[in-house]
């Protein structure tokens, strides 16, 4: 034990990390290393987020009489209709009428009993929502998290998780003689041995270099942080101002460089640009210390120098994808604020600058979970890639979890695997004092919307970045809401190009031309136009069937010079000379 806490005394975060001095006692190192514990126990989810939130919907609920009142009539008459379709004295549907549930749209489930479970199973989460919200004086945040949390318990007891009462799997189980089972049964063990890092024997459907991140390209610059990729040229002649994409770190970088049919690297090289991709470093032990203010001065500004240097063109436009995006904004008020010009343009794809409206992982994050997370990560150095993805699957339980579990080891159905699921189980971890920077000062305190941002000590705004802006946000995203996304036009001083496109996080960004299905709605805000809400917006604006890519690399073309001779490859000699094809070391990096 003493060598414990004198590890943790020796190893806690810096100052700028927390709210109070470091701890120098053991008693304080033995409270961290007792929090991480617990950290471990709760999948690093603190107890008093939902404690206080359950004590704040008791306390209301047993002084709302008038509440208890219409939630016994509810039962009652739940109760009742279970009652009389169980013992079919009245037919009884898939569920409520306001509930469609596609986990019960096969046929299977309108059959006796399966559709009495069903419909009670939807009954009862609509019970559960109906508890714990609109009750008299509970704050919002608490009720919000008690109704994520109410739905999120009662999917797990949904009759479709259990072999025995699901009418599909069971079928399958009888026209296959229980194979569907032994199949999901190797499923799982193939799962758990890629939790413990051993991936099953044979070639995978999706490998980095092999048939993702493809793009012929150079590592023109390396440092202890990025790698920075140019990318080949394909067309004749190129625009003289460069395109620079700043990934999110969270994950790795080649979201926008998948398969070739859907790459947007690609599809801009395509176009006559020439694009260069930040490659992150997947940190470990050794990068504890790294911080915010590293990732933009060792990372996009290196970027941004590097590849300014290649092309010698006086600006360039900078995209920037999710976190990335976040980044790229404090990178470019800064610039503003410091009168450097050498940004054309400046384009945010599912990113925000103001968390105030961030989701479903809104409902977790206050000082105490914070607080929590940094004392798992104080020890370790890093928050895990397993820890980060367990988060995520959480915002999506029923499909990411359930109904994956369902097809996967009931029905033995391993799904084709696609370019995009491979890239989202390939992970990174996130350095201790950056992540902790990250949470409390963009999610917890919201300092980059409300002028508390530093950068070089001096505050930064929005309103100083002075390129033109080109915003996409996307009608599912459950990370970055596309209301939250579109806050820019409240802080931009700037013209102000907003695009809203259909599909989720990931899948709206990855829309590229003859996808299925796809649509957009477009439109640009002068900087003198008044502000417009967001469904007001949304009602303005027609969708146009297609990818939004197209638009992009119009929007872009506009803001251009008349195209060029591509430039080298990477410089002759020097900290810009090639070092390696694409896609590079750090993306392999595990």
């Amino acid at each position: 034990m003493p060598d414990q806490l004198k590890l943790l005394t020796s190893q806690v975060i810096s100052p700028e990390i927390t709210k109070a001095e470091p701890p120098d006692t053991a008693a304080e190192a033995l409270d961290r290393m007792t929090h991480a514990g617990l950290a471990q126990a709760t999948a690093g989810l603190s107890p008093s987020v939902l404690g206080e939130a359950w004590t704040d919907w008791v306390v209301h609920l047993a002084s709302s009489p008038g509440k208890q009142m219409q939630l016994r009539e509810q039962a009652m008459r739940d109760t009742q209709a279970f009652l009389a379709a169980w013992l079919g004295l009245r037919p009884e549907d898939a569920g409520p009428d306001d509930l469609p549930d596609r986990r019960y749209a096969d046929a299977a489930w309108q059959q006796w009993p399966f559709n009495v479970w069903s419909a009670a199973h939807q009954r009862s989460w609509r019970w559960w929502q109906d508890a714990v919200t609109g009750v008299h004086g509970m704050t919002p945040e608490h009720e919000n998290l008690m109704a994520f949390v109410a739905g999120m318990i009662s999917d797990s007891t949904a009759p479709s998780n259990f072999a025995l009462t699901n009418p599909e799997v069971i079928a399958a189980t009888r026209a296959e003689s229980g194979e569907n089972l032994m199949r999901g049964a190797r499923n799982l063990a193939e799962d758990i041995m890629r939790r413990t890092g051993k991936a099953p024997d044979g070639p995978q459907p999706f490998e980095v270099g092999r048939n993702l991140a493809t793009t012929p390209g150079k590592v023109v610059f390396r440092n202890d942080l990025i790698e920075l990729i140019q990318y080949a040229p394909t067309t004749a002649e190129v625009r003289p101002e460069p395109i620079l994409i700043v990934p999110a770190w969270i994950m790795k970088y080649y979201i926008l460089d998948l398969s070739a049919q859907n790459s947007l690297v690609r599809f801009l090289v395509a176009q006559g640009f020439t694009v260069f991709m930040v490659s992150w470093k997947n940190p470990d032990a050794d990068d504890r210390d790294l911080s915010m203010e590293d990732y933009r001065e060792s990372g996009v500004m290196a970027a941004l120098d590097a590849a300014l240097a290649i092309t010698q063109a006086p600006k360039l436009h900078a995209v920037g994808y999710c976190l990335g995006g976040t980044l790229l904004s404090i990178a470019a008020a800064a610039m503003g604020r410091d009168d450097d010009a050498r940004l054309a343009t400046v384009t945010l794809l599912a990113a925000q600058v103001d968390f105030t409206e961030a989701g479903p992982l809104r409902l977790f994050i206050n000082d105490s979970e914070v607080t929590l997370i940094e004392d798992m990560m104080a020890e370790k150095g890093y928050l895990s890639s397993d820890q980060m993805a367990g988060a995520f699957a959480l915002l999506r339980a029923r499909d990411l979890i359930w109904g994956a579990a369902i097809s996967n080891y009931l029905l033995g159905a391993r799904g084709d695997a696609f370019d995009l699921m491979a890239w989202n189980a390939d992970a990174t971890r996130m350095p201790a004092r950056m992540h902790s920077e990250y949470l409390r000062k963009l999610f917890l305190n919201n300092d980059l919307a409300e002028g508390r941002y530093y950068v070089g000590g001096k505050a930064i705004a929005m309103a100083d970045i002075r390129a033109p802006i080109f915003a996409v946000g996307t009608e599912d995203d459950h990370v970055a809401p596309w209301r939250s996304v579109y806050k820019m036009h409240l802080f931009a001083d700037t013209d102000v190009t907003f695009v809203l496109t259909s599909g989720g996080h990931n899948a709206g960004i990855v829309s590229e031309p003859g996808h299925h299905g796809r649509h957009f709605r477009i439109a640009e805000t002068a900087a003198t136009a008044a502000y417009k809400d967001p469904d007001d917006w949304l009602a303005d604006n027609v969708a146009s069937d297609g990818s939004w890519w197209e638009a992009f690399a119009g929007w872009l073309g506009k803001r251009s010079g008349e195209p060029v001779p591509p430039p080298q490859m990477g410089a002759h000699s020097g900290a810009n000379k090639a070092v390696c094809d694409a896609p590079g070391t750090y993306v392999m990096q595990r």
